[in-house]
């Protein structure tokens, strides 16, 4: 018989305590951080959905990989296996690996970026629109009109508009242009996945006008994981022969290895383009290491090409996928809207719709995501007008499009007790929603503001 409960596809052989706080402790510990949740210790966290970024829990084989790690400077044992798993994953002979995601978008914009040009994208994420524009290139958005409407059940609401595309490279023109890149899933706009459809349309337009076609591939399992689920033709394939496809699709990939590599650090920069290779080579030499360690140790790579064999299991995604909609439903339940479908690492709660009493200048989605830290211990992060405003020289920052605070899950890491717990969270929440005001900023630095900003509550 098919059994309605989903559960983790694992067992627990080691714990981490967690640490209990009061709502006075917790009032403090904000404003210590000058209520920015990045600012807090992570001692003062009691469920930590930051990020899903290198916050997960390794498997026993991973473990077991980090005792071969061969930490030779050059031409390590380590780096070999660690480039057949991703050349046998991505059909890419150039594997450059680097220390994170955004060192291989630095490596790779700044090699192909420079002022006049145009990088376009489905939706860039923080750091890569901040890579991109630390060049002095404009990195535009072109997600497909369905992307925009947070409440819409398309499957795939994070294609790239290929019409757009076409109509962007037309108007700057194919020079102007030095690559595409498609991220997958679409984190900004709500971990929403790509069809193998749109990746072909995409790869037709760069293949007109002789553009490089690029994946942002940070969860390319989650994303074959939908398109498996969702798009016709591909409900007896396997995970891995989806992500195969979409990478032989693409001339290249940054990947950051700390999502669907199952890795607690580790990125990497893949392409076809010999030449291209040298070059990033070259920068990586400058800022990272040798291009067979790229600032990694060895046992980290092993770690990681163990990783990315394990994430591509049915029954793994099916559990990553199933909490993400679990916890979805509980906070739609709670009445806070989310982003419809839900994503497979995250949940996105709709704070501007949560709290329309609260500008988007006084920032409702850092509001909502301060008010689950002070009510329950719950650490989340604002995808608003805090990470993606745009300052205005009166001082009045033009808003971003969507107010959301984003609940990113870690890889096996919390159990369904712990998810049912964030949910009474957001119920509690959620019940005196029109009581929450807004937050206004005191300091800021020039670049990527988020993470280290300071606020306080705006006076009532």
């Amino acid at each position: 018989m098919a059994y309605r409960t989903i559960i983790e596809p694992f067992q627990i052989r080691s714990v981490d305590p967690l640490r209990f706080t009061t709502r006075a402790d917790r009032e403090a510990a904000l404003r210590t951080a000058g209520h920015n949740l990045f600012n807090l210790d992570a001692d003062d966290v009691l469920i930590d959905l930051l990020t899903d970024s290198g916050t997960g829990a390794m498997s026993t084989e991973q473990w077991a990989a980090l005792m071969r790690g061969d930490e030779s400077y050059a031409g390590a044992r380590s780096f070999r296996r660690f480039e057949s798993a991703v050349g046998d994953l991505t059909g890419m002979e150039h594997v450059i690996p680097t220390h994170q995601g955004r060192a291989a978008e630095r490596i790779l914009f700044g090699e192909l970026a420079r002022p006049g040009t145009v990088v376009p994208n489905n939706t860039h994420f923080d750091t890569t629109r901040a890579n991109v524009e630390v060049t002095g290139a404009e990195a535009r958005d072109l997600v497909c009109p369905e992307g925009r409407d947070l409440r819409s059940e398309e499957p795939f609401k994070g294609n790239l508009d290929a019409e757009a595309l076409e109509r962007t490279i037309t108007q700057v023109g194919s020079g102007a242009v030095p690559l595409v890149m498609v991220t997958i899933t679409n984190n900004s706009g709500g971990g929403q996945p790509v069809s193998m459809a749109n990746l072909r349309a995409v790869r037709a337009v760069c293949d007109r006008h002789g553009i490089p076609l690029f994946l942002d591939a940070c969860r390319f399992a989650e994303n074959a994981w939908f398109v498996i689920q969702r798009e016709e033709g591909y409900a007896d394939a396997h995970p891995r022969d989806v992500a195969r496809e979409a990478f032989g699709l693409a001339d290249g990939c940054t990947i950051s290895l700390k999502k669907d590599g199952l890795g607690n650090i580790g990125g990497l920069l893949a392409m076809r383009d010999a030449d291209l290779a040298e070059r990033c080579r070259t920068q990586l030499i400058l800022t990272e290491g040798f291009p067979t360690y790229g600032g990694l140790a060895g046992r980290d790579l092993d770690a990681l090409a163990q990783g990315l064999a394990e994430v591509t299991d049915p029954a793994y995604l099916r559990y990553r996928v199933r909490t993400a909609e679990y916890l979805a439903d509980a906070a739609e339940a709670a009445g806070v809207p989310t982003v419809r479908p839900p994503g497979g690492h995250a949940v996105y709660l709709d704070a501007g719709a949560l709290l329309d009493h609260i500008p988007a200048q006084q920032l409702p989605a850092q509001a909502l995501a301060c008010a689950l830290y002070l009510e329950g211990g719950v650490r989340g992060v604002e995808i608003g007008t805090l990470m993606f405003g745009r300052p205005s020289p009166d001082a009045v920052d033009t808003p971003a499009p969507h107010e959301l605070v984003r609940l990113a899950l870690p890889r096996r890491v919390y159990t369904q007790s712990h998810v049912d717990y964030v949910a009474e969270v957001i119920d509690a929440v959620a019940r005196r929603a029109d009581q929450l005001r807004g937050y206004h900023i005191v300091w800021q630095p020039r670049w990527l503001r988020h993470f280290t900003a300071r606020l306080e509550p705006v006076a009532s």
